[in-house]
């Protein structure tokens, strides 16, 4: 089944089936369901449970059907397998698990939307409606070792601005040389402040456009820069040092999908670490640039083999995940 961002609309009907039938009720709004511990306590903290139903579409290469589900042993192919349709299935075994057990927290369970374009109505649509979360544990591939910090996502859009004249004469004012100044220094800046986990912020200009014609200086030069941001500096922050040292208009595309991480020292961690489990910084983004909350990213699967044809996850990584999440959670306390 096709469950493409902003067309999982199916699959939101499965996921509320699914809980349904098991006696769980959901709430939804648009393709995201969720659901709640049935003797919610706003005394005590509440623990969110989060991944994605949505998928990219598949490219070239794939040598099975990639909207099936072909099984080969302890294989299972099929588009969304690994990236996160394992985390998803091992999430709400695990709610389903804590339901009605007694526990030091409220567990809300959310399978959403949108992820992968980080969408306006995905995870970020319903936070509102879900109070006050203190800790979330967002499933997304990574060998259910502890990804305690992701980097974050900015891009700029770059106009420098000149006057046009005769490329014969030395007239005007050349754009597209104000905007290679601008491209040098964000090639060479780096940023003071490096993560012992995720390395330093870097800038990338990716696209550059100038010019009509070959005889006509151009007043006007177009750049995109894209800049992976760390847990040290807002986006914000960011943007506005990008501005004092460029000539150009710099227009940011968004700045909400900032880095996120966990302490070290969260309890949460040292349990993780205490089962056995490595943490390091993660290089993709998820829905936890959208969380202002404590977040760890942890599920199923290899990040390698997302988005790539033949994609997979083993049954046995599925349920090797159930046991890791209610180890996590048994007997946790905040």
């Amino acid at each position: 089944m096709q469950s493409f961002s902003r067309e999982e609309a199916d699959t939101a009907a499965i996921l509320e089936e699914f809980l349904n039938q098991r006696g769980i009720p959901t709430q939804r709004r648009g393709h995201n369901v969720w659901a709640a511990q049935p003797k919610f306590d706003p005394q005590k903290p509440t623990i969110l449970l989060n991944s994605h139903h949505d998928t990219v579409k598949p490219g070239a290469g794939w040598t099975y059907p990639p909207f099936g589900a072909t099984r080969e042993g302890d294989k299972l192919i099929g588009l969304g397998s690994n990236d996160a349709g394992a985390s998803a299935v091992s999430l709400l075994a695990t709610f389903r698990y804590f339901y009605s057990l007694p526990t030091a927290f409220n567990l809300i369970c959310a399978i959403t939307a949108e992820e992968e374009i980080s969408g306006a109505n995905g995870i970020k649509s319903i936070l509102p409606e879900l109070g006050k979360i203190d800790l979330g544990i967002v499933g997304e591939p990574t060998g259910m070792n502890a990804a305690v910090a992701e980097k974050g996502l900015l891009v700029l859009d770059g106009v420098a601005r000149g006057r046009t004249g005769h490329a014969a004469r030395n007239e005007g004012e050349n754009a597209l040389y104000k905007a290679l100044g601008d491209i040098s220094w964000l090639r060479s800046y780096q940023f003071p402040q490096v993560s012992e986990l995720l390395g330093p912020v870097k800038m990338t200009v990716t696209q550059i456009s100038a010019g009509t014609q070959h005889n006509v200086v151009p007043d006007e030069c177009r750049y995109v820069v894209d800049i992976r941001t760390i847990e040290y500096y807002s986006n914000e922050e960011i943007l506005n040092t990008v501005r004092a040292h460029v000539q150009a208009e710099i227009t940011p595309r968004s700045t909400h999908l900032q880095s996120s991480g966990i302490p070290l020292t969260h309890p949460l961690v040292r349990k993780a670490v205490a089962m056995g489990k490595t943490t390091y910084g993660s290089p993709t983004l998820s829905d936890q640039a959208l969380m202002r909350f404590t977040t760890l990213k942890m599920g199923p699967g290899d990040s390698a083999r997302s988005h790539a044809p033949d994609e997979y996850i083993l049954l046995s990584e599925i349920r090797d995940g159930i046991a890791d999440y209610i180890e996590l959670l048994t007997d946790f306390t905040i």
